[in-house]
């Protein structure tokens, strides 16, 4: 009998984007194969084709995974919980489940793992080759992280998972945001959406959304259907003077979940009130400064700034339940769904190197 085969896309260079066959691998007791039914795509995707975010190898791309599991060993199985058949979500990064790190359940900074064996940023050369959700098989190593995915959730909406947990962690937990606070998110991207729900999921009295410019009309426009009581674009309005006019204060929480907008943390300690908090959750792009930025103002205000990188188990088990609620129109999202053959034109339109405006939620259907 002949081996099964995976197709799946390697990204071999920047904007280098290419099918490629795998043998798909038989797993062993502690380990197993998904058959991949959705990936969703998020600014890491992009920065990745366009080379922003290079490791210098080939590799297959995708870390917002959800499939069904086709083969399972008896050990994973035990470990993980789940059996051959249940849909699951996998988490981006894997724990050895016994390092300091991961026994405080801060995974992230794994000893054995940390950021170098994150999902969708694994070298192709490295056995079996399928590390990535652009593809029709992934493989889960032994000390991957699983969560089954409810029933009767399709799964691209269950892609979800990962920028609606980040922005319930981002929101809620990092700052520890309570009932009636005032809670600023800048970026209406998907995960900025995501915390303006969270937030308000959190019982936060006044929640506030910015954007800037045509880009992002769209999403303002759709903030308020995920918990934003006010949208604000900063190139028409000032987002201070706005914030003040509508609750008469500067805000508890500020989450900065732009991308790529170093002038956005000046802003987002602007609008911070004394002694509030700012959560930096957006990248700005390595040796890139924060224009406007004054350090003095983070003494004059006392504040509490605090960076966030990915999401943990608590946050996704939050987030399927949220989706799962319906309480939010996630179902309803301006939303591209692709195909192998269109993933490079809509990962080159995420990156702004199209004329389209990009979707809020973009999905990979292998």
């Amino acid at each position: 009998m002949s081996q099964p085969v995976a197709r799946a896309l390697v990204l071999e260079a920047p904007r280098r984007l290419v099918v490629r066959t795998f043998p798909a691998p038989a797993p062993g007791d502690d380990d197993a194969l998904i058959r991949v039914a959705a990936c969703g795509l998020c600014g890491t995707d992009h920065e990745q084709y366009t080379g922003v975010l290079s490791g210098g190898f080939a590799f297959v791309p995708g870390h917002e995974t959800v499939g069904t599991i086709e083969a399972i060993g008896p050990r994973a199985a035990q470990r993980w919980g789940v059996a051959a058949g249940d849909r699951v979500a996998v988490e981006v990064f894997q724990s050895c489940r016994a390092c300091p790190a991961c026994r405080a359940g801060e995974y992230r900074r794994c000893e054995k793992h940390g950021l170098a064996d994150m999902y969708g940023f694994i070298p192709v050369d490295r056995e079996p080759g399928l590390w990535g959700g652009y593809a029709e098989y992934q493989y889960l190593a032994p000390d991957s992280m699983v969560l089954k995915v409810p029933a009767g959730l399709d799964p691209v909406i269950a892609t979800l998972f990962n920028p609606l947990g980040a922005g319930i962690r981002w929101a809620t937990t990092v700052p520890g945001t309570k009932p009636g606070d005032v809670v600023v998110v800048l970026g209406p991207g998907i995960r900025g959406l995501c915390a303006a729900a969270a937030a308000r999921e959190a019982g936060a009295g006044f929640v506030m959304v910015t954007g800037r410019g045509p880009r992002d009309a769209e999403r303002l426009a759709l903030a308020s259907n995920f918990g934003a009581d006010l949208a604000v674009d900063v190139r028409v309005d000032d987002p201070v003077d706005a914030l003040k006019q509508a609750t008469g204060a500067l805000a508890d929480v500020v989450v900065d979940a732009t991308a790529r907008a170093p002038t956005a943390f000046a802003l987002a300690i602007a609008l911070a009130r004394p002694a509030g908090t700012v959560v930096a959750a957006g990248t700005r792009g390595f040796g890139v400064g924060a224009p406007g930025f004054s350090p003095d103002s983070l003494v004059v205000k006392e504040l509490r700034v605090l960076g966030a990188l990915g999401v943990d188990v608590a946050a996704y088990r939050a987030a399927l339940d949220l989706l799962v609620s319906g309480r939010y129109p996630f179902a309803s999202l301006p939303r591209r769904c692709v195909s192998f053959d269109d993933a490079e034109d809509l990962l080159a339109t995420m990156a702004g190197e199209r004329d389209a405006v990009p979707p809020v939620h973009g999905v990979l259907i292998p």
